[in-house]
This record gives structure tokens, C-alpha cells and sequence, in this order.
């Protein structure tokens, strides 16, 4: 059977089982397809209007559309945003084809969603930042925040990992929150604020660290992603009160289109392979280091090269599919989508499944009851290695495989694993073996939504939506591998978590013509969120057998040695009473103020409740006569705004008191602080925008933000009990800066045309205020360098500041010696310095797209500058003090150095992190209609392609997580999983 008999029969069976979905019970059909004047392509979502008539349908992906008219009906009029309106006659064949030309006034009439409803573009008073489908990135994106990077200015989102689905660390306008895991905006999907954090159990076992957290967004189909808005200040952000201090990020999923069903498919293969590998000394380098500094070691003879052992070209598949159709009154969409993501680390990867469905209908003669629906179903299957954060002397998998002596071969003559012993650097080809760890997390993520809309003013609407999560975890080491507490033992865990989120939340909106010149558009609503998280685990050693597997029989394990911990999170409850109104004075002068009220029982008992007002405006200067005669400048437009937000981002439960409970024990955990309440960010912003000559689009923000009530976990002050407790603290901490965006149509013909987009942000961070305390982060991991840290809190300075030794040079004896405060440098005993930044002062990002004819290439390229970051790495794996028995980095030595030479935290071992990269580039053929395919589109694609960078590391991007006492840390690279490099081949077709 060939394939247009095939796709024949497809495209039957879909209108078939579709088919009650349809109404055809007028006169007249008229079909045809919208299309853009400037390249041709289909335009999405345009309004098709009978003349004389109420009947009127919208595009599909493929910009065709179908509509029922009365017989007598002889024209149509076609309207799309930032398109000008068209009136097109239909001819006796009922045929019309539209092309719609680009218009600048329609753009201005842009919906954009600004949190619990839209604004047109030209009413935002606002930061707010918008991005469409066809601006995303492309390429193997497994989350959300892939899709963004590098786009918006004034966010910056930097890989926790290079592990497929890991965890980002996402900062919009600056770092603010001083709590590991926190400062990350609040992301709200289809409405629905999410929890921001997953199922997916945590642990560490066998000496080996901790793993790096997974992305929250994993269970959201990027195919299904409409727009994402990023509300960027305080006043547009209050409106989500408590939990916007961050930001918020507005994701919006795909509708269904109107007309008969059509099948969206698309398939990518790619394949991946290690961006940067870690630069050691090979067999021959090493074999002429230890004549150099006259080190005994043995020599095996061989020539291994450790890195390339454990890694590989890595095959990711991605396809999906989606169905849509319907009517006016009744539309859907379908889609599923599958992703087999290898990692570039042998036995690692991610497999996605994400079916989803989403409909919006409406009831009764007058369709002013409306339902809209959505549910999604997904599953990610994680195979993780041990690629760990804080690993012990004895390493994890990257440690060993930088570290190992490459004149050690890695496996023994009879094909065994060449182990070096339990207090040795492990051998990362018998860790990859032996070691095995498998995560699952199943989601269900849906609401429905009902509303009424009373008349033309009024409007009701509700929600209620849930988000329930369950992760299980099996990892196992096996009784084989020589390191510490493993040999002979072995270990399995064993780990269920539930995470579930449920809300209820209603609103009442008003929309009127007060008189000729003054419109009013009013909010109101109540929002009820709860949310739970509780998990199971059992660990166990001594197995007789691992045939089985260990986690299939932790029964068998010693009676001493199993541990069975579990843990049911207090429930936190978000009560919350919000509302927005904005005035429009003659489309000129708009003003909005929004105010939230927040009740949280994550807040101490005397702060039950948060209050977060906003106020800003708008002058549309170029509505005012003056403005009439110039024509080189259009669309001017001045904002102002001022608004309260706050972070909740703390455990729930931190303002009760909490017991641990042991083995027939119990212990407090948790002292409790009945004045516990969230941090306050207030946020001053002004904004201008412009169009100049219709072809270069501008604005420009700046913006003043200060982040007070800053919140801690301290021990309690003596003589209260050896525990701690979570407090408010009297610092600041302030981000100012500017940000800019520009976005240029260089050429603009029908079959060329080039547009340049850049968006850039400069912002100082500091922190003032905070109280007299020696407050440390960012742990140096490595042996002999316990207790040891690269980062300090103090007034004046960034967050989270570089705080070590100064690195002067070698003494006469070959040892390190470092600035001190006596003015003659120190072995020993020396003053450590504030010595720079991890924060970056300027962002930027620059992106292309050429189209000619059919062929379109774009280009992506992202940066980050002023800022430092410190190699871990190369301190603690890689120095001359470990050459005999470890590898080294030979960039980092320095001639006559001693190899008895210490390990300290200096900066030696602080690097620039300036980094410019070529994140993506895509070129893209639009092939158009084939026969029944349509829209036909093949496109090949490079991500990581290159950077331009002085850092010695893999990639200053990554940051890995060194916290302590509960403070962050960020800018510390220390072994981390390595980014890839990635070529993707794939198509798009639609019946």
C-alpha cells in the first residue's frame, strides 16, 4: 500500500471518529487558505467572517479554513493579528484564497496574557516579555525552558547539568534568594501556578554524592506550548502576590482549530556527543610529568584514555502527533508526543511519554456558557549515573574518569575490572557497571473550566485544577565494586514519593465603555491552592544474591543494615483575594493597579497574611497630535510602574515545630517562629517603547529592585534547643539595571528577507544591611580540603561573592603563596579577600533568521559577562599534589611547583566566565503541500555548535550545587555531567 493510499485512509478515520464534533446544516461551503504576503506561508488563527452574516470561523495550522454560510452569501472578510483587514469576494466555485499583508497597527493589537486574563499589546502598562511558537528554540528540547534561553532580555537560565531533563537554574532581573532551590520564577501553566518542585525521590548511597535534581517541567509536551509571557516586574507580577517576587513565567498550551480534523505529525532524529571534554595529560604527557618532578609511580604501560571509556554518540527520537478540529462551538485538540534522549554518558538517558487533550465547547442558544478542558498524562523514565555534586576523595563517575592515571589500564588482562581499592580513586567503567539507578515519575496535570458571560461587561469564570505526581526510585550498588562500605555488602534504596497540588480558583471580570473616552477594565477573583508531599523509602545491605536484583528482595538484606525512613511534609494551603483594574483614557493614558491579599499557613501564626499592591501607567505618546507628523517614529509608547511582590518559597511547615521520628525515637527537628513571613521585593520600573522607520521595533527598561525580610535557617540562639529554626533576616539585597530589546527587519522583500533580533541586560547586584555573621557557602569539595568555602554574604558586595586566598605565586621552594593583609605574601595563615562575582553584569542574546524563498536559516547565539567562576574541578581532581596517582591538568601547573604542594580555595582557581556560544542554528525548508501532505517542512539542526570562552572548564554554564547551611552557592563547577553537542535531522506534514 503506498503512502498517499495510507494517508487517504488515516485522514478518514480521524473525520470519521471526529464526526460528531460537526454541524452542517447551512446552504453554502466555503473553503480556502490565508496565507502571509511575505514568504506565503499559512497563517494560523486568522478570523474568517461572512459578510452580512454572523457565521465566522478561524484558520487551522495550515492557515485553510471551512465555513457554513447562507446561500446569497458573496464575500468574506479575513482578519489576523498584525495583518490588515481583507474583504474577499468569492467566486461561483466558493474558492477564496487570501493573502494578507503585515500591519503595524495590528500588532499592536496583540493579546497578550498577563495573568488571570489578556491585554492588547499597545494597553500593557508592564514588563512583559511575549514569545509565540515560531520564536522558540528548536533543536532536542526536553524542557520547557530550553525553548526561551538566550531569548528574553533580562533572563538568564543556566544547565545544573548536562544529564538529559536536568534541573536549570533560571534568574529573572538578578539573583535574589539566598535558599538553595529557590529564587526560580513562578511558572503558571494554562492558569494553574505549579508547585515547582517533583516527585522524583533524592539520595546518597555508597560515599558516591548526591545527584542533581531533575527539571520540574518534564511532564509538559513542548509541541503543545502556544506563547510563553514572562511578567518581569513587580507590577505586572503582583497580581500573583506571594510567589511572583521572582518573576512568573505564563505558559499557554495549543487550542483546537476549527474545520474538518487535521493530523499534525513530526519526527526528529539527532544524535549528540560531549561539547567540551575535560583537557588531562594523556599516557605520553604523564609519562614525561613524572620524570619532571621526579615522581615514583608505577607504569602499567598502557595508553587510557578514561573519558572516552565511559562516553559515547548518543541517539535521541522525537515524535509527535496531534489531531484537532471542530466547530465554533465545539473544538479539541489531541496530542502525543515520545522522546528517547540518550545521554552522552553510557547507560544514562530519558525516555518521555505525554498524551494530552484539550477541548473548549459552548452551550445553550445564546453560547454564553462555555466549558474549556484540559488533561495531560505523562510518564519520564530516568537512567541516571553517578554523576554526583559533593563525592567523597574516592570520586564519582566523572572524578574517576578525569582522575585516573592514564598509564593504568582500566581492566586486567583476563578482561576484569582493574580496581584499584576501597580508598582509591574508583574505576569509572566497573562504577558504570555496578552501579544502577532507575527513576520513574508518573503525572496527571488537567482542569476544567467553566464561565458565563452575562452580557457584553460581565463575565464569570472558575477553575479547578489538580497536579498529582508519583515518583519511585530503585538504585542498587553491587557488592563487587571496591569502594568504601560497598565491597562485600553491596546496598539497594528503594523510594515511592506523592507530590499533588489541588486549586479552586473564580473570577468575575468587567469590560465597559464608561463614556466616549474612558473604557474600564475590572478583576476580581478568590484562589484556593493546597498542596501535599509525602514519600517512602527503604534501604538495605548484605545480600545474599543480586540475580534477582537488590531491590527485589530488600528482605533479604542483614537485619542491621535495612532502614526504612519515611516523611509526610505539613500540607500548605494558599487562601488568596486579588484584583486588577485598568483605565483607558482615549487610548492614550492607561493606568492599572492590582492588589493581592495572600493568606499562607507556611507564614508564622501573627503574619497569617501578605498584602501586594501595584500600581503603573502607560502614555501612548504617539496618539497625541504632535507625534501626527512624524513618520519615522511609531508606536512610542512611556510606562511606569511600582508594585509589591513576596517569596514563599520555604518548606512547609518551617514556622511550626517539627519532630523527627527514628527507630523508637523522637527528636525536635523544627523550633517554631510565629513572625515567620515571606520575603518582600518591591520594584521600581520605567519603559519605553518604539518603532522606528516600521521596521526597527525598540524598547528599553530600567529597573530598581530590593529584596528585604530576607529569610534563613539558623540554629536557635542558646539557650534554646540544638536545633534549627527559620527566621527573617534585616538584609538586602538590590538588583538595578537597564534592559534592551531590538528587533530589526534588515530586509523585508517577497522572496528575501533578514531579521535580527538582540536583547541585552547590564545589572549590579548587592547586598546591604545584613547583620554582623560570618555567612559562608559554596563548599570546596576534595580531599584535604574539608570544611573549606569559596563564597561569603557581606554588605557591599554581590551575592554570594567569590571570598578566598589571593594566589601571589610560588616561593623559592615551589609552594603557593598568597596576599595578605601584613603585606608580605603567606604559605599559610593568609587573609582571604572578597575576589569577584558569579552573578553576571551584562547578559545578552542575539538571534537570526534569513528566509529565501523556501529556505529559511536561523541562528541563535547567547552570552554572560563580568563574572567569575571557580574550577572545583581542577583544584580538588586534577593538581600536581595527586601526580602518581591520579592525572592532572597541565594548564594549571606552574613550573618548580612542589608537588607537595596544599590544596586551598584561591584564585588560582578562579576563572573568567565570559562566555559567548552558538547555541542553535537551524536550516529549514518549506516544502509545502506534497500530494495529500501539506505543509511539508525539513529542517537539520546544531545546538552547542560552539562558544567563544577563556575558561579552562567544560562549560562556564554549568553550575552545580555546593550549598551550606542552608544558603546557596552558584558559579562552582565541580564535576559535572558534561553538555553535548547535538545534530538533529527532521520533518513536520500535516493531513
Amino acid at each position: 500500500m503506498n503512502l498517499r493510499m495510507i494517508a487517504k485512509k488515516l485522514k478518514y478515520a480521524v473525520i470519521l471518529f471526529m464526526l460528531p464534533f460537526f454541524v452542517n446544516a447551512q446552504q453554502k461551503t466555503i473553503v480556502g487558505k490565508v496565507t502571509s504576503e511575505k514568504d506565503g506561508a499559512p497563517i494560523s488563527g486568522a478570523t474568517v467572517t461572512a459578510k452580512g452574516s454572523t457565521k465566522a470561523t478561524k484558520t487551522g495550522s495550515d492557515g485553510m479554513f471551512s465555513l457554513i454560510v447562507p446561500s446569497a452569501t458573496k464575500s468574506v472578510t479575513v482578519t489576523s493579528v498584525g495583518y490588515s483587514a481583507q474583504l474577499v469576494n468569492v467566486g461561483e466555485d466558493d474558492i477564496a484564497t487570501v493573502v494578507l499583508k503585515a500591519s503595524e497597527e495590528g500588532l499592536a493589537e496583540v493579546v497578550v496574557n498577563v495573568g488571570y486574563g489578556g491585554s492588547r499589546k499597545r494597553d500593557l502598562t508592564g514588563a512583559v516579555a511575549t514569545l509565540r511558537a515560531k520564536d522558540f528554540n528548536v533543536g532536542i528540547i526536553t524542557n520547557p525552558d530550553q525553548l526561551f534561553q538566550g531569548k528574553i532580555a533580562g533572563l538568564q537560565v543556566t544547565s545544573n547539568s548536562g544529564q538529559p531533563g536536568a534541573a536549570t537554574t533560571v534568574r529573572i532581573r538578578g539573583y535574589s534568594s539566598l535558599r538553595p532551590g529557590t529564587g526560580q520564577p513562578l511558572y503558571v501553566l494554562d492558569g494553574i501556578p505549579l508547585d515547582g518542585r517533583t516527585a522524583r525521590p533524592g539520595f546518597s548511597i555508597g560515599g558516591l554524592g548526591t545527584t542533581p535534581e531533575v527539571n520540574p517541567l518534564l511532564f509538559i509536551n513542548p509541541n503543545d506550548i502556544a506563547s510563553i509571557e514572562v511578567l518581569k516586574d513587580a507590577s505586572s507580577a503582583a497580581i500573583f502576590g506571594s510567589r511572583g517576587a521572582n518573576g512568573v513565567i505564563l505558559i499557554t498550551t495549543k487550542k483546537g482549530t476549527t474545520g474538518q480534523p487535521k493530523l499534525d505529525f513530526n519526527y526528529s532524529i539527532g544524535s549528540s556527543t560531549q561539547f567540551r571534554k575535560y583537557q588531562v595529560a594523556n599516557a605520553a604527557q604523564y609519562r614525561d610529568l613524572l620524570k619532571t618532578y621526579n615522581v615514583t609511580a608505577t607504569d602499567l604501560g598502557a595508553n587510557t584514555d578514561a573519558q572516552s571509556e565511559i562516553l559515547r554518540t548518543a541517539i535521541t527520537q522525537n515524535i509527535g502527533l496531534a489531531v484537532s478540529g471542530g466547530t465554533e462551538n465545539n473544538n479539541y485538540r489531541f496530542s502525543l508526543n515520545y522522546q528517547d534522549n540518550q545521554g552522552i554518558i553510557k547507560n544514562s538517558g530519558l525516555k518521555k511519554y505525554i498524551a494530552t487533550f484539550k477541548g473548549q465547547s459552548k452551550f445553550l442558544d445564546t453560547k454564553k456558557l462555555g466549558l474549556d478542558y484540559y488533561v495531560s498524562l505523562s510518564r519520564t523514565d530516568e537512567s541516571i549515573v553517578p554523576v554526583t555534586n559533593d563525592a567523597g576523595f574516592t570520586g564519582s563517575l566523572m572524578s574517576g574518569a578525569i582522575g585516573w592515571n592514564p598509564t593504568t589500564p582500566l581492566l586486567k588482562a583476563d578482561g576484569s575490572f582493574n580496581q584499584l581499592g576501597v580508598n582509591a580513586l574508583v574505576n569509572p567503567l566497573a562504577l558504570l557497571a555496578y552501579y544502577n539507578d532507575q527513576v520513574n515519575i508518573t503525572n496527571l496535570f488537567g482542569y476544567f473550566s467553566p464561565s458565563y458571560k452575562f452580557n457584553d461587561n460581565f463575565e464569570y469564570k472558575a477553575t479547578v485544577g489538580i497536579n498529582n505526581q508519583s515518583g519511585v526510585r530503585r538504585a542498587t550498588e553491587d557488592s563487587a565494586l571496591a569502594t568504601a562500605g560497598i565491597k562485600g555488602r553491596g546496598i539497594a534504596y528503594y523510594a515511592n514519593n506523592e507530590l499533588n497540588t489541588l486549586l479552586f480558583n473564580q473570577t468575575l471580570t468587567f469590560n465597559k465603555k464608561i463614556t466616549s473616552n474612558l473604557n474600564l477594565n475590572a478583576l476580581i477573583g478568590y484562589e484556593y491552592q493546597k498542596f501535599s508531599y509525602k514519600g517512602t523509602s527503604v534501604s538495605g545491605q548484605d545480600f545474599l544474591s543480586n540475580i534477582p536484583g537488590y531491590t527485589n528482595i530488600l528482605q533479604n538484606a542483614s537485619q542491621s543494615s535495612i532502614l526504612i525512613s519515611s516523611f509526610n511534609d505539613p500540607s500548605s494551603e494558599l487562601q488568596s483575594y486579588f484584583g486588577r483594574a485598568t483605565l483607558n483614557f482615549s487610548d492614550k493614558y492607561l493606568i492599572t493597579g492590582t492588589v493581592r491579599a495572600d493568606g499562607s499557613n507556611k507564614f508564622g501564626s501573627n503574619n497569617n497574611y501578605g498584602y501586594f499592591p501595584s500600581f503603573a501607567a502607560r502614555w501612548n505618546v504617539s496618539s497625541e497630535n504632535f507625534m501626527s507628523g512624524i513618520k519615522s517614529i511609531s508606536n512610542v509608547a512611556l510606562r511606569i510602574g511600582y508594585g509589591v511582590t513576596g517569596s514563599q518559597e520555604f518548606p512547609a511547615g518551617s514556622s511550626q515545630q517539627q519532630y523527627r521520628f527514628g527507630q523508637q525515637s523522637l527528636g525536635l527537628s523544627n523550633y517554631a517562629n510565629k513572625d515567620l513571613k515571606w520575603e518582600k521585593t518591591t520594584q521600581f520600573n520605567i519603559g519605553l517603547d518604539l518603532i522606528v522607520a516600521k521596521r526597527v521595533n525598540f524598547s528599553i527598561d530600567y529597573f530598581n529592585k530590593n529584596t528585604s525580610d530576607l529569610i534563613f535557617n539558623n540554629p536557635v540562639p542558646l539557650p534554646g534547643p540544638a536545633v534549627r529554626y527559620w527566621v527573617n533576616s534585616p538584609g538586602n539585597i538590590t538588583n538595578k539595571g537597564i534592559e534592551l530589546k531590538l528587533d530589526a527587519n534588515i530586509i523585508e522583500k517577497k522572496n528575501f528577507s533578514v531579521n535580527l533580533g538582540f536583547n541585552a541586560a547590564f545589572i549590579k547586584n548587592e547586598i546591604q544591611n545584613l547583620p554582623p555573621g560570618n555567612i559562608l557557602t559554596g563548599v570546596v569539595s576534595g580531599n584535604g580540603l574539608s570544611g573549606a568555602t569559596a563564597q561569603k554574604l557581606a554588605n557591599g558586595q554581590p551575592i554570594l561573592s567569590f571570598y578566598m586566598l589571593d594566589f601571589v605565586g610560588l616561593n623559592s621552594s615551589g609552594f603557593a603563596t598568597y596576599r595578605d593583609d601584613s603585606g608580605t605574601p603567606k604559605t599559610a595563615d593568609a587573609t582571604q579577600y572578597f575576589v569577584g562575582s558569579p552573578i553576571p553584569k551584562t547578559t545578552m542574546g542575539i538571534n537570526l533568521d534569513v528566509t529565501y524563498k523556501k529556505l529559511t536559516l536561523s541562528a541563535s547565539m547567547y552570552g554572560a559577562f563580568g563574572h567569575k567562576v571557580f574550577n572545583n574541578t581542577a583544584l580538588a581532581v586534577l593538581p600536581i599534589s595527586k601526580l602518581g596517582s591520579y592525572n592532572v591538568d597541565t594548564r594549571f601547573l606552574l613550573p618548580g611547583e612542589n608537588t607537595g604542594n596544599g590544596l586551598a580555595a584561591s584564585t588560582r582557581y578562579l576563572e573568567s566566565g565570559n562566555y559567548l556560544k552558538m547555541a542553535n542554528m537551524t536550516l529549514a525548508y518549506n516544502a509545502g503541500n506534497i500530494s495529500m501532505l501539506k505543509n511539508v517542512s525539513l529542517f537539520v539542526t546544531g545546538q552547542n555548535l560552539f562558544w567563544i570562552t577563556n575558561y579552562k572548564g567544560v562549560d562556564p554554564e554549568v553550575n552545580t550545587d555546593k550549598q551550606k547551611d542552608g544558603v546557596s552557592s552558584f558559579g562552582l563547577e565541580y564535576t559535572p555531567y558534561p553538555s553535548a553537542r547535538t545534530f538533529q535531522l527532521g520533518f513536520r506534514l500535516s493531513l
